[in-house]
């Protein structure tokens, strides 16, 4: 049975800065919407489930985000996940250019859990803490010259 992954979907507190925050990083906005009704209920588990949506691709067209604001039920706030926890983990983007990357993430107040690591000179990488506690981690290829 043939699979593909369609996208990663983050609950986020608020969809217009986690917007603004992906986008300054390179993804693009393919469309939003607000979804409800019995439809969405099912779909979901939640009874009255209604949220604004926001669908964010990659550049290169394989990897998508969806991010939802929920407006009903109320969202719950969470302890932000450690990078050890059990269950969603993290999302990981590549970039060509890893300090302009973290210049980006520092205008939305988002910087590196404790620093940036090279691993076996191949890839210079980081994991920040991202809007709504979303861990992020951001990957230079050092091998692309």
């Amino acid at each position: 049975m043939p699979i593909t992954l369609e996208n990663v979907g983050i609950a986020v507190r608020d969809l217009e800065a986690t917007i603004a925050f992906f986008t300054d990083l390179g993804l693009t906005v393919l469309g939003r919407d607000t979804v409800s009704g019995e439809w969405a209920d099912t779909a979901v588990g939640l009874d009255g489930n209604h949220a604004r949506i926001a669908m964010l691709q990659t550049p290169d067209g394989h990897g998508r985000l969806e991010l939802f604001e929920h407006l009903h039920p109320e969202a719950i706030d969470t302890e932000p996940t450690q990078p050890h926890e059990i269950g969603m983990h993290r999302v990981a983007f590549s970039v060509d250019d890893l300090d302009a990357a973290l210049e980006v993430a520092a205008r939305h107040g988002c910087h590196p859990l404790r620093g940036v690591a090279t691993y076996e000179d191949l890839y210079r990488l980081t994991y920040l803490r991202g809007p709504s506690g979303i861990i992020v981690m951001l990957a230079q290829d050092l091998r692309r010259g």
